[in-house]
């Protein structure tokens, strides 16, 4: 098996430079029905998906997410522009927590800053992530190349013919050992979080 691994590493840096977010701006500032909804998601964020019928967001993922509390129930079948930020945060979260870890994670936020009109909001919180995660592209970035050029260098023993994909796959190991890591972390974390309510109780 032939891989331009060049290419590949090429094509991977650049998808990460154009990572983009759905701007605040961007969204409407009047209350959605659930197609709007739906067509809105559908149209900020096709350029994540995997392949072209994946669907961002559909009408049984949002009861869904209602129904098990991780997001707040719309106003007249309405969803407000804060609905659309909290759909936005479980679109990228849904990828690699459970839905009870996300409802963990999210329920402070939403009972806190949900529906405020304070200065401080659910806008204010997405803007400060997305100003954080950009910051994160270029070591991002870096740090995958990091990877590939390690895969690159293993299996040097071995067949020219059989190297290639052997290295592809070391590649892919990496990675995915870095997701491994990085989600065992973030559930670790999110294991304090009852612990540390109910000592608030006491």
């Amino acid at each position: 098996m032939t891989i331009d691994s060049k290419d590949m590493l090429n094509s991977i840096l650049s998808s990460i430079s154009r990572i983009d977010y759905v701007r605040p701006g961007d969204i409407p500032n009047i209350d959605l029905y659930m197609d709007q909804v739906t067509t809105f998601m559908e149209e900020q964020l096709c350029s994540s998906k995997r392949r072209d019928d994946d669907k961002v967001l559909t009408k049984t993922m949002i009861n869904n997410y209602a129904k098990n509390n991780l997001l707040p129930p719309p106003t007249k079948k309405k969803y407000s522009k804060e609905h659309i930020l909290v759909m936005i945060f479980i679109y990228y979260f849904k990828n690699i927590l459970s839905i009870k870890d996300i409802e963990t994670m999210l329920n402070p936020i939403t009972e806190k800053y949900f529906g405020k009109t304070e200065d401080f909001s659910m806008t204010s919180i997405y803007e400060e992530i997305c100003q954080l995660e950009k910051s994160r592209i270029e070591p991002l970035q870096k740090d995958v190349a990091k990877s590939y050029h390690s895969a690159m260098n293993c299996f040097p023993d071995v067949p020219q013919e059989e190297r290639d994909y052997l290295q592809f796959f070391a590649f892919i190991c990496s990675l995915s050992f870095d997701v491994y890591v990085k989600k065992q972390i973030i559930e670790k974390l999110l294991d304090q979080l009852p612990q540390e309510n109910e000592k608030k109780k006491k």
